[in-house]
């Protein structure tokens, strides 16, 4: 796997005043976009492959591309009136970019997401299971099986760190 790139910093680029400055601009954002992409496809990877905590070791990557991320995009803001009546061609390419880069931000939120609701259904399950033993086997006069009550029921402990 090809390790991520670490990009310029954002606060080292200027804002475009002129079409040198507007590439610059638009380089630094689309590294950015390209290495927080790599950090998220390789923890997507992870994460289908059950290794959640070498998944989470890849935090700190991404809060700091993340962090590149959004001092990048300010710029581009900022920059906009500028790249707008002087590189619209650099614009919209930005703007092309940013769309495939928003979609396959889509593709690892629904991946983290199945893996919460997956995780979540097996912890609710051994819940299930564990109160079930714990509670007394009864019946009511109508011959249906008594509901234990809240009395009975006693919490689990669960341990989020891995």
């Amino acid at each position: 796997m090809m390790q991520p790139q670490r990009p310029t910093s954002p606060q080292q680029i200027p804002q475009a005043a002129s079409p040198a400055d507007a590439r610059r601009l638009a380089t630094a954002l689309i590294e950015i976009m390209d290495g927080l992409l790599a950090v998220i496809e390789r923890e997507t990877e992870l994460v289908r492959a059950g290794k959640i905590a070498d998944a989470m070791k890849l935090e700190r990557d991404k809060t700091d591309f993340i962090k590149r991320y959004i001092g990048a995009i300010g710029l581009v803001k900022a920059s906009q009136p500028y790249m707008k009546a002087n590189t619209p061609d650099l614009l919209s390419a930005l703007h092309r970019h940013h769309e495939v880069f928003r979609a396959m931000l889509q593709v690892n939120l629904t991946v983290l997401a199945t893996a919460h609701a997956v995780s979540e259904g097996i912890v609710r399950g051994v819940n299930a299971e564990f109160q079930k033993r714990n509670a007394p086997q009864t019946y009511t006069a109508a011959g249906t099986r008594a509901a234990p009550s809240p009395r009975q029921l006693r919490p689990i402990a669960i341990s989020r760190s891995l």
